[in-house]
């Protein structure tokens, strides 16, 4: 048995508690930490739990009977907890963003590897069953060399939702949409797509004037190939409508599930009948991928519970998770210079640790109202992706 503590109660911690309990054959929550001690409690008594609740997450750490953590508090406290735990022996399962720098991310990979733990990121979309089938279709290599990718991370979030203490600073949250809400798009992307070889964007704050962060970027990522793809993030989109669509030589398939492929005449024009086969091969290949038995959260956690019993790697470890920050942090800079970046960023770049992202990045706004929390704790999203 997987003895688990998780630090932070709020919002997301749900999540995990629901995903550790069906998995309860191969673990028990035994502790829960929070700086609000309230929080903590609440969430033990609405699940039930029969568990030690702390104000510092270190009393838990000294706990040789506690196996692993699972990190839920907000991104500037992700990597001092994370390096605390993996050398206090515990495995560890972070919340997106992984931190709040790439400097941070080098050292909680650092401290994993140093101390033989695992470090996984929490990326629970790769863990859907069409994401999973679309990323086998892709390897497929069914719709040939990609040429555009189309990343819509379309949100919405109300004026109130960046007066919570922690949300729409530079130096607590870390970054607006793009990090926060686009993280779990621009994972996938990278994950399908692997790692860009420039970016270029532009970001603003429309909507937000209570937030220094921004509430809608566009990014334009270009690869050695040649192929580019496009990343809107966004906080102020009615309706929530997200999807990916990658565009190929082919074909083109997308999430939500569709499929094209086109046919050309002799003129290099396209005939009004679609290549209907090759269409009928990627649908069959998709539908014929088995459907997880464990999704979201749930299907992640399972993951990290299996690599933890049987030693094996987790789906999405630091450096994954790093990688997905980098383009983040990519965005930034370039936004905030406008100038093009080039990856890797390296420590040469302004955006490379905290304090040059403080220094550097656009401030839109001062953020002059904070609430310790809200009383409608409930999170919802139109999003299915």
């Amino acid at each position: 048995m997987i003895n688990i503590a998780i630090i932070g109660t709020g919002s997301i911690a749900s999540s995990h508690v629901n995903g550790y309990k069906i998995l309860k054959k191969n673990s028990t929550i035994t502790g829960l930490a929070d700086i609000y001690p309230e929080n903590a409690k609440k969430i033990a008594e609405e699940h039930q739990l029969n568990v030690k609740i702390v104000e510092d997450y270190r009393e838990l750490l000294r706990d040789p009977d506690i196996h692993a953590v699972s990190i839920c508090t907000p991104p500037f406290t992700h990597s001092e907890i994370a390096i605390a735990c993996l050398k206090a022996g515990k495995h560890v399962l972070v919340e997106k963003p992984m931190a709040s720098s790439l400097k941070e991310c080098d050292e909680m990979i650092k401290a994993a590897e140093e101390n033989n733990k695992i470090l996984s990121v929490v990326a629970q979309n790769r863990f859907l069953t069409p994401i999973m089938r679309l990323k086998h279709v892709l390897e497929q290599k069914l719709v040939g060399k990609i040429a555009h990718a189309q990343v819509d991370s379309f949100w919405w979030r109300g004026h109130s939702y960046y007066d919570l203490w922690w949300r729409g600073t530079w130096e607590k949250e870390g970054g607006g949409c793009t990090l926060n809400h686009a993280v779990h798009h621009i994972d996938m992307l990278q994950w399908m797509m692997g790692q860009p070889k420039s970016v270029t964007a532009v970001t603003t704050n429309t909507l937000h004037d209570n937030a220094e962060v921004e509430d809608l970027s566009i990014a334009i990522l270009s690869y050695e190939n040649g192929s580019l793809a496009q990343v809107t993030s966004s906080v102020v989109h009615h309706g929530e409508e997200q999807q990916l669509i990658f565009q190929g030589e082919k074909g083109r398939v997308s999430v939500p599930w569709k499929v094209r492929a086109e046919a050309g005449r002799e003129n290099g024009f396209p005939l009004e009948k679609k290549n209907t086969d090759l269409e009928k091969t990627i649908h069959e290949v998709y539908e014929n991928y088995p459907a997880l038995e464990f999704e979201g959260h749930t299907g992640q956690i399972n993951d990290f519970l299996t690599a933890i019993e049987n030693g094996e790697n987790v789906l999405v470890d630091g450096v994954q998770g790093r990688q997905t920050l980098e383009i983040i942090m990519a965005v930034y800079e370039s936004a905030s210079t406008g100038r093009t970046i080039q990856l890797p960023i390296t420590e040469s770049n302004l955006f490379y640790d905290r304090a040059g992202v403080l220094e550097n990045a656009i401030h839109f706004y001062e953020k002059t109202k904070t609430v310790k929390g809200f009383e409608d704790n409930e999170i919802t999203t139109g999003g299915q992706y």
